[in-house]
């Protein structure tokens, strides 16, 4: 029986899971993960489709204040009822919500002529990414708990810089802001899985929630360098 359990430590609360409990909730994790890509995609689709754009009539600012407003509301209510039926509902229509965001992106990318390739491009990139990194973080004796405060910092730091640049406009810092964030949420996913992997992650709807937005950030700021440095006008 003590061979079933094993300790681990992650932030102030560690947790001792059962190997067939940790199993179950990732394999839920990887499932609910799947099924929360189809509303992305139909809510991309439906903007790219409609030129839906947040707000698009008011100022840059409003409409990012409006949509971490939203995106936080839907995130409050998926934790506050992760243990029920009601959790994924919330958390598919979260996705599609953010699939409707990333269609402004979709549209600047497909303006291109090579637009369709770049975002395939991205979308195995992201997956080769997520891959080697839940690879990583099942079969490592390493612990990666370590890191949570330093990509805590680094997301703060890329909200200001995301924030700063709605006015400044720095073509410069909007590169460097989706090269520090590939690479941090790249990080992310690896510490995201392995806490599922190691008990410290209990519930399969957060833990959809955690690694679905590592890949959505990854994706995302994956196809804004490849649409600056790969895109080919008409």
């Amino acid at each position: 029986m003590k061979d079933d359990f094993q300790s681990y430590s992650f932030g102030r609360n560690g947790s001792i899971t059962p190997v067939a409990t940790r199993n179950r909730v990732l394999r839920n994790t990887y499932w609910l993960l799947a099924l929360s890509m189809i509303p992305s995609v139909l809510g991309a689709w439906l903007g790219v489709s409609t030129g839906f754009s947040l707000l698009n009539a008011t100022s840059p600012g409003l409409s990012f204040i409006l949509f971490m407003a939203i995106a936080f509301g839907f995130m409050f209510a998926i934790e506050r009822f992760k243990n029920s039926g009601i959790g994924v509902a919330l958390l598919l229509g979260f996705t599609f919500f953010m699939g409707l965001m990333l269609s402004r992106l979709l549209s600047f990318v497909l303006g291109f002529s090579n637009g369709a390739s770049l975002i395939m491009l991205a979308f195995g990139g992201t997956s080769v990414i997520f891959t080697v990194m839940a690879s990583i973080a099942t079969v490592s004796k390493r612990d990666f708990s370590g890191l949570s405060k330093w990509l805590f910092m680094g997301v703060i730091v890329l909200i200001l810089a995301s924030i700063a640049n709605i006015w400044l406009k720095l073509p410069a810092l909007m590169i460097t802001v989706s090269v520090m964030a590939t690479v941090i949420f790249s990080a992310y996913m690896l510490f995201d899985v392995q806490r599922v992997v190691n008990g410290g992650e209990t519930n399969y709807i957060r833990a959809a929630l955690a690694i679905y937005l590592d890949i959505y950030n990854v994706f995302a700021n994956l196809l804004m360098l490849l649409g600056i440095f790969g895109g080919n006008r008409n």
